[in-house]
This record gives structure tokens, sequence and C-alpha cells, in this order.
């Protein structure tokens, strides 16, 4: 058993481990305590905290309590399984503006992206990010599953940059004023108008007039995928 090859850790706590170090090499940022419960098999978070105190006395993990991914691997677990782990760098807190839809466009409160929820936000590493300007990023919960050729997927966290004008072909957020709506979608601007292409065969694109008023609110610099536990 792998608990006993450790002193002092179990095989719970081996598992934690093993998913953490994969996590955060795999991501280059900390997984939060719900996906470490959902991967583990652990259905309470007070549980999981419980295992992660035992490992942050014995040095295997730093924790930082005030953020959601606040868990980060040291060079003992690294020693641990012999092999590097990833140096996570400073982690950005970036708000959750809302919903936006990857299907038929969403309406939301409001006439404009400016509400959100203050306390809503994800946290990402800021290098893996493609940008340098982080100030103005927001984020989005995709609901839908129009974008499922381009790997977004219902329930996943897309990081937009606010632009006034992007390049054929960019995934963006789109704001439809007359319809109140608003959609995720390839944006192609074309001879008669505008095509907003979903990035699934059985969907058809959005077709659009020159005069029907587009307001691009921004474009997808990256995709925070949702982790689905595993059976």
């Amino acid at each position: 058993m792998m608990g006993r090859k450790n002193k002092g850790l179990t095989d719970r706590h081996m598992k934690i481990l093993h998913f953490l170090q994969d996590f955060q090499n795999e991501n280059g940022y900390p997984p939060s305590i719900r996906e470490i419960g959902e991967q583990t098999g652990i259905s309470s978070t007070s549980v999981v905290n419980y295992y992660l105190d035992q490992l942050e006395k014995q040095g295997y993990i730093k924790r930082d309590r005030h953020i959601s991914r606040g868990v980060v691997a040291t060079e003992k677990l690294a020693e641990l399984f012999g092999t590097a782990v990833h140096v996570i760098e400073e982690l950005l807190r970036i708000p959750i503006a809302g919903p936006i839809a990857a299907g038929l466009p969403l309406p939301v409160p409001g006439t404009d992206f400016s509400y959100f929820d203050a306390e809503a936000n994800v946290e990402i590493a800021r290098s893996l990010l493609p940008v340098r300007d982080t100030k103005e990023l927001f984020a989005l919960r995709v609901q839908g599953d129009s974008m499922i050729d381009a790997m977004v997927n219902d329930g996943d966290i897309v990081i937009i940059q606010p632009v006034t004008q992007v390049s054929n072909g960019e995934m963006v957020a789109v704001w439809l004023p007359e319809r109140d709506e608003t959609t995720l979608k390839y944006f192609y601007k074309e001879r008669n108008g505008y095509r907003l292409q979903p990035a699934n065969p059985l969907m058809e694109p959005i077709m659009l007039s020159k005069t029907t008023p587009v307001e691009i609110k921004g474009k997808v610099v990256m995709v925070v995928r949702q982790i689905q536990a595993r059976l």
C-alpha cells in the first residue's frame, strides 16, 4: 500500500498529493478544494481540509486560505515523487461577470457586462495568460455547447480581453443590443453583414445584417475548463 511506504502518509494522502502535483504541473495553477475532493472521492470539503492541514504540517504543501486555489505543492513533494514541481507564480483574480451563451443568444440582466458579483472570481497564474495587460480582463461562464469543437464546453470559464475590433475567425463575446442578448461565437465580417459561427456542426450560424447593432465586448484569450469528476 502507498501509505506504508511513506511514514505518516495514508493512501488518501498520497492520492491527494498525486492529483495536486499532476494538476499543478499540467495547468500552472493549483486545484480548488472542490476539485481535489471530486478527483479523490471525498465528498466533504471539511474532510479535504482536514487532510490538507495534515499535509501542510508535514511540509508537502503550502496554503493560502484567503483564495480558493491556495494549495501549492512544495519541493518536498517533488522529492517524494522524484519529479520537478512547477513553480507557481502570482495568481490573478479575474472577476466573473456572468454567463455567456455558447448556443442560442442568452438574455442577461441589464444592458451591459458591467454588472458582476465582486465575490465571484477565477484565479489564474499570470504566466499562463497570453496577454501582458491584465487589468481589464474579465471572465464569463459558458452555458451551452455550440463551441464544443473548439474545446469550450458547458460550465467552462472563458477569460475575455476587452476589445472593440477583432479579426475574422476570432472567438468573441458579442452583445446584441436589440435583443438584449449575448453570445459566444467565432466572428466573421462579410460583405452583407456579420456571421456569428458556432463550433458545432449541428448548429447554424447567426446571420446579422449590416444595420443590426453589434457590440464586440471582447475576445477569448484563455479557457478554464471544468474538471469532471472521475467515476
